[in-house]
């Protein structure tokens, strides 16, 4: 194999594991993705509580959005049936405590938590926090979180989204997944971002660098619907394609939805994948 099939081939597998190259394929609605493990935001009474009297937060590390940061602080969460030690506290202090985990978390710790927007703790799950100088019950406040997409205005006016409406995000990679009902979160504060809990990161084998794409609620549907209905075979005529690499641009590309291929010609998977999910054949020169 000469050297430029092995750069393409490469270049390939970079784009599955969710490079950030792979936005450039579609920079118009690409939305950066972060995974967003257990945390805490803590109000300065439960901080106190929690620390001792007049404790203040200590940074750690800057966030993404700003004037947030991970503190150096952490505490243990409780429930009826286990706890989780040496959750990371996230600041500045906020009006209320809230606790957010992953369903896999809440099944440890014996709670059934309600999948909420941040902030919307009203009704929600018990919990128990305990720090190095005290411990605290509170009746509610222990989320889920909803997966959602902060942005600035101008990013909201580019996307011809808004503040509020739910949207599909899809996401392309070694298992290709599609998160709905993602919620826009538009602020002046905010940085284009889209926010997941690490089930939903596990699911999608999402990682750092992973890009999304957004659309609204009906379009992917529309869209898979149309290509059930396509035949097998197209009456059009085949495309003959005569290079030794057929990848996912080529079959993106290629407008004819029967390609014919050399025997030894190599197929990468994500090149079957969008096969599949363009309504293409792929088959070799008989």
């Amino acid at each position: 194999m000469n050297q430029q099939l092995i750069e393409k081939i490469v270049g390939e597998v970079l784009s599955q594991l969710g490079n950030v190259e792979a936005a450039k394929q579609h920079p118009a609605n690409a939305i950066p993705i972060a995974v967003s493990a257990r945390h805490i935001h803590l109000s300065q009474e439960h901080v106190e509580e929690l620390f001792g009297a007049g404790y203040k937060l200590t940074k750690k590390g800057d966030l993404s959005q700003l004037n947030q940061f991970a503190a150096n602080e952490t505490v243990m969460i409780a429930g009826p049936r286990g706890s989780i030690e040496r959750v990371r506290v996230l600041g500045p202090v906020r009006s209320s405590t809230q606790v957010e985990v992953s369903w896999t978390d809440a099944m440890k710790l014996g709670v059934k938590p309600h999948l909420r927007d941040s902030g919307n703790i009203i009704g929600s799950a018990p919990f128990t926090l305990v720090g190095p100088k005290g411990s605290l019950y509170l009746d509610e406040g222990l989320i889920i979180a909803q997966a959602h997409i902060h942005m600035d205005l101008q990013d909201a006016k580019r996307l011809n989204v808004e503040d509020g409406e739910y949207v599909t995000v899809e996401v392309d990679g070694v298992r290709p997944i599609a998160y709905r009902n993602v919620k826009i979160r538009v602020s002046e504060r905010y940085r284009l971002e889209m926010h997941i809990d690490t089930d939903e990161a596990n699911a999608g084998f999402i990682a750092k660098g992973t890009i999304g794409y957004i659309s609204r609620p009906g379009e992917e549907r529309t869209r898979l619907i149309e290509q059930d209905s396509l035949p097998v075979r197209s009456e059009s005529k085949p495309h003959n394609y005569r290079k030794k690499l057929l990848s996912n641009n080529d079959i993106r590309i290629i407008n004819e939805t029967e390609i014919v291929i050399e025997k030894g010609t190599i197929v990468t998977p994500l090149a079957r994948d969008t096969a599949r999910e363009l309504g293409k054949t792929i088959s070799f020169r008989k």
